[in-house]
């Protein structure tokens, strides 16, 4: 329930912000246009501080997941095949089915669930060669450098902010 009710702000602004469109995230990947980027940057400030001041309050508690090399590979290489060949993520998907975009529903609905039950089908013999290559475990910045995450969040922030405020002059 929680998913849905913050999903449905979260799609709005999406197509408000105009990544829902196949033109925006086709000329996104062809770096003429960078307005998904500033939004994802964005996303990224808004969640870190948000995630975290949560979990300072008592909010939330963090369960962060195991990682690796292998898995961050094949996932990158599941999200980019998908990502360029219709040009739509998960998130812009749903964003594009919901203002009625027959390719997000009929390629990226679909290209999900297939791929969502051929990596399931694979997923025994990935894990045991691939997924699992140069594991890092559970491990998160803050407990990387041994800081407190108030330490890392306000330069990381300020760096994004200012990033973005540099391409919104450089007019990227």
């Amino acid at each position: 329930m929680i998913g849905l009710i913050l999903g449905i702000p979260f799609g709005f602004l999406l197509q408000k912000g105009g990544v829902t469109k196949y033109d925006v995230i086709i000329s996104q990947l062809l770096l003429t246009n960078f307005t998904v980027v500033k939004v994802m940057l964005s996303a990224v400030v808004t969640g870190m501080i948000g995630v975290h001041l949560f979990r300072s309050l008592g909010w939330v508690a963090l369960h962060p997941k195991t990682g690796s090399i292998g898995s961050s590979v094949i996932g990158g290489l599941i999200f980019g095949v998908g990502f360029a060949l219709l040009g739509y993520c998960p998130g812009t998907i749903a964003g594009a089915v919901g203002q009625g975009s027959l390719d997000g529903l009929l390629g990226g609905m679909a290209g999900i669930l297939v791929g969502a039950g051929l990596f399931a089908e694979a997923y025994p013999k990935l894990d045991r060669t691939i997924l699992r290559k140069a594991d890092f475990g559970e491990i998160t910045f803050p407990q990387l450098f041994k800081v407190n995450p108030w330490v890392i969040i306000p330069p990381v922030a300020i760096g994004i902010i200012l990033l973005l405020f540099w391409m919104e002059r450089a007019g990227l």
